[in-house]
């Protein structure tokens, strides 16, 4: 396996840092890295995501990645993601669950890449 790139290992690093019940949205952490874009963030998570709680990036709309809804669904109901339905398609909340992230995580960890 390839070595991951730096941007790849800050956003994997954002990721790490959610909270068990919020998301971000890809652009959520695209805007919180300050580089790249909810594109790259969704490649980075196709690439090396399985080993992250992938399933707290979503889309802006608040649904998960195509194809996964299920598995997303039993992570937000164990983690207690607020959610707008829990029907396919499955929707998360994203006003009461998005996480804005901050400035020590930011600051300390993503920026530095510690």
């Amino acid at each position: 396996m390839a070595e991951i790139d730096e941007y790849s290992a800050r956003v994997l690093d954002v990721v790490d840092t959610i909270p068990a019940g919020q998301v971000m949205s890809y652009g959520d952490v695209a805007e919180y890295l300050g580089a790249g874009g909810p594109r790259q963030v969704g490649r980075v998570m196709a690439r090396y995501g399985g080993g992250a709680p992938w399933w707290r990036v979503i889309h802006a709309d608040g649904t998960p990645a195509p194809g996964h809804d299920a598995q997303a669904l039993a992570h937000y109901l164990a983690e207690g993601t607020p959610l707008r339905s829990g029907a396919p398609p499955v929707r998360v909340d994203m006003r009461r669950a998005r996480w804005r992230g901050t400035s020590w995580v930011r600051d300390n960890f993503v920026v530095t890449g510690r």
